[in-house]
């Protein structure tokens, strides 16, 4: 059984090859030596390096207290997820699936040996308890592929204890740096072990600026660090181990254009659709640990593709883009099998919880219990399942080759400020459209299904507009915030109708049973009224949206 740990810890670098003395730590009572562990980890990897590319180290080693194998996810700069799992002599299954979304159906290899000795001293306070774990590690470093060599180098590190004050760490720093230690300038020991073993030709390379075969990889969804800051790494560490989820951003920083190459419209849908790549790939693994939030944000990044494809359809060859459009569907419908049961659920508990004892007639908890375990017509073990099969692994590999080969059209090569915004104005133009025709209707449920309609469209021009405010700016940064609004206040709107719709289920569910239906019928009365609040409310909303878009 895989475990998760929170590592937070840092790296340095020094010209001695003894540990500074750490009695003078502020809050340190005592250092106490605990001797000298060899430690012997092999490093697993594709050929062409793809977990190194996204900064995730799988490794299995003996020695010390916690040997087994080890993937460390990076959760911020100097805080990662290590999942734990017994020693075997092959990859563990539970380990392997976590990073089946960057291997596909490559092979796991053993790429670096990595052998240290590692001179511990635990830094306790007045009462005993460990603060922080700081080691001297004489590393020798053996690449295991290709032609590469071996390297060998000291190295200080400084791990808090479980629980521990991340600003804890600065303190200890500012002894080390006082004593002539330095950050290490490599992020993690593989890092620096691939770099020192790479055979010499691809160190030429990398110092004359040429990319090497595994730098070329797009497939990796390689993780970017930059603008990463120590406060990020703070509030990181304050989430508990095994429940930060990756941050995806819907949309990549913006390339500056320069005056030689200016982004064209393909550049900025393509760099939208990328950013959707990588938050599948990113989120994968977050899905299979069954992290907050995971599964609804992979089937965001689903419906964002899917919906690029349709707007954008003057930039991309729909014949192409279409199949792929179907196993986007095909994929948010799967990741939504139970997603959606366990919304309507709470929703429904929620409304229960509401209600005064005495309103609350027959087994109306137990009955919904019953209700919602029916319907629910998928597990986890499915949803493993799926991402596990071939056609999810195939999407992904279909994906990338559309990224990196993409079917763009004449279009493509113009100006954002005419294509993408023409694509927008087109998107709006069907949403108002959808919200007058849901106006004129009277209450009904005709009216519940344009207003529906009118969400969808709502989410599509949300979302085009955020692939688009990159180019266009602050006027698609407006658009993509009055977009949010009108889906929100039309979502609780579906909600309602869908809720009142399993609240009618319920209900005759319990009067075949013998029991009372009263509480089902109250529910469904507020459920009623919310919904009329809703359209209430409808009118004035559009009437602002339409009157900015005017403006």
């Amino acid at each position: 059984m895989a475990e998760t740990k929170r590592e937070i810890e840092r790296k340095y670098e020094s010209d001695d090859s003894a540990l500074p003395d750490l009695t003078g730590v502020a809050g340190v009572a005592a250092v106490l030596d605990k001797g000298v562990a060899e430690l012997d980890a092999t490093y697993y990897d594709t050929a062409d390096e793809r977990l190194a590319a996204a900064s995730l180290t799988l490794r299995r080693r003996t020695g010390g207290s916690d040997a087994g194998w080890h993937l460390k996810f990076p959760v911020a700069p100097g805080v990662r997820d290590e999942i734990r799992a017994p020693l075997s002599d092959t990859v563990p299954r539970s380990l392997a699936g976590l990073v089946r979304s960057r291997v596909r159906g490559a092979e796991l290899v053993p790429v670096v040996r990595l052998r240290s000795a590692r001179d511990v001293r635990d830094l306790v306070d007045g009462e005993g308890r460990l603060l922080a774990e700081v080691s001297l590690d004489a590393v020798r470093a053996d690449r295991l592929t290709g032609r590469g060599g071996s390297a060998r180098w000291t190295e200080i590190e400084v791990e808090l204890a479980d629980g521990g004050d991340p600003a804890f760490l600065d303190t200890v720093e500012e002894q080390l740096r006082t004593a002539g230690v330095r950050p290490s300038a490599s992020a993690s020991k593989l890092a620096r072990a691939l770099e020192e073993t790479r055979p010499k030709k691809e160190r030429r390379a990398a110092r004359a600026g040429k990319t090497t075969k595994a730098e070329k990889t797009t497939k990796t969804g390689k993780t970017a660090k930059a603008g990463k800051t120590a406060k990020a790494g703070k509030a990181a560490a304050a989430v508990p181990a095994g429940r930060a989820v990756p941050a995806v951003p819907a949309v990549p920083a913006v390339r500056e254009p320069s005056a030689v190459e200016p982004l064209t419209a393909g550049d900025h849908v393509l760099m939208y659709l990328r950013a959707q790549r990588d938050a599948l790939v990113e989120l994968d693994p977050a899905v299979r640990r069954d992290l907050p939030d995971a599964v609804h944000r992979m089937r965001v990044a689903t419906r964002r593709a899917r919906s690029a494809f349709r707007s954008f359809a003057k930039v991309l060859d729909r014949s192409v883009t279409d199949p792929i459009g179907e196993e986007l569907k095909w994929l948010a419908g799967e990741l939504g099998v139970d997603r959606d049961q366990e919304v309507l659920t709470e929703r429904l508990t929620a409304a229960l919880e509401k209600l005064p004892r005495p309103l609350v007639t027959g087994p109306v908890r137990n009955r919904l219990r019953t209700w919602s375990r029916a319907r629910g017509g998928g597990s986890r073990r499915r949803l493993l399942a799926v991402l596990d099969g071939s056609r999810y692994l195939a999407l992904l590999d279909t994906l990338d080759r559309l990224v990196d080969d993409p079917p763009l059209l004449e279009a493509a090569a113009g100006k954002p400020s005419k294509v993408i915004a023409k694509a927008v104005r087109k998107d709006f133009g069907q949403v108002a459209a959808l919200v007058e025709e849901a106006l004129g209707r009277p209450p009904g449920t005709e009216r519940d299904v344009a207003l529906h309609e009118a969400r969808k469209k709502a989410k599509r021009t949300r979302y085009s507009a955020e692939a688009a405010a990159p180019a266009l700016g602050e006027p698609a940064v407006d658009l993509v915030r009055m977009m949010k609004s009108l889906q929100s206040l039309l979502g609780d709107h579906q909600d309602s109708v869908m809720t009142r719709e399993a609240l009618c289920d319920l209900a005759a569910q319990a009067h075949a049973a013998g029991e009372s239906a009263f509480t089902y019928g109250l529910l469904y009365g507020r459920e009623e009224r919310r919904a009329e609040l809703a359209e209430a409310a409808l009118p004035e909303a559009w009437a602002t949206v339409s009157g900015a878009m005017e403006v």
